[in-house]
């Protein structure tokens, strides 16, 4: 998941109308979608591109599994000179609009669909400081458990063993091991390459225990 904010499609027609604006001169273009019903579906049902494969009928596939990740969908006509200016510009294009962001949507994938590959073990004052909204720095972490790699999701337990948040580790197990207790800056010199000052970062992690 790349948490991207906005994904534009440039095709040969300018949005979504509620029929086929090639064979029905009375479709009405629709410049705003809020939510992809099954009216929406339909309208796309005969809304063919010659430029693209599948049509409509793809565009608003893609608008839904973009509008499920927190990120704006854009329809507008490429067959023009800078197609992005014109749409900063304000021309007529079809924005699909989720109800949330790519950072939330990313949180609540960690948090309800992510199976744990392994723990962190932390001390009370990196509970306090996740708490707080910051990161989790080497500095707090006093154990890892399991075994995980880059990448992996973990459980990040606090001192009387409870579950407090769950995250993304930039670190395996071992790695993760060599440094707690170390501050960011020491990194480098512990493992031999520049890896991130934070074993999870707040964007990559959910508290799962009341502030």
């Amino acid at each position: 998941m790349v948490s991207a904010d906005c994904l534009i499609l440039l095709s040969d027609i300018d949005g979504l109308y509620t029929a086929n604006p090639h064979d029905n001169p009375d479709a009405e273009f629709i410049s705003r979608v809020l939510e992809i019903s099954p009216a929406i579906e339909a309208m796309a049902g005969g809304v063919s591109s010659a430029m693209g494969s599948g049509g409509m009928q793809t565009k608003i596939a893609a608008a839904k599994i973009a509008m499920g990740a927190g990120c704006h969908l854009c329809i507008a006509k490429g067959a023009f000179q800078h197609p992005l200016k014109r749409i900063e510009e304000g021309a007529r294009c079809t924005w699909f609009v989720p109800s949330s962001t790519p950072v939330a949507m990313r949180k609540q994938w960690i948090a309800g669909t992510l199976k744990p590959a392994g723990a962190i073990a932390v001390d009370e004052g990196a509970v306090r400081a996740l708490m707080g909204g910051k990161s989790l720095l080497p500095a707090g972490v006093t154990r890892a458990v399991g075994r995980f790699d880059r990448g992996d999701t973990v459980s990040i337990m606090g001192p009387d063993g409870s579950e407090v948040a769950r995250g993304i580790s930039a670190y395996s197990d071992s790695d993760a091991a060599r440094i707690m207790g170390r501050k960011s800056g020491e990194i480098e010199k512990v493992l031999g390459f520049r890896g991130r000052d934070e074993i999870v970062h707040r964007d990559d992690l959910v508290l799962l225990k009341a502030v």
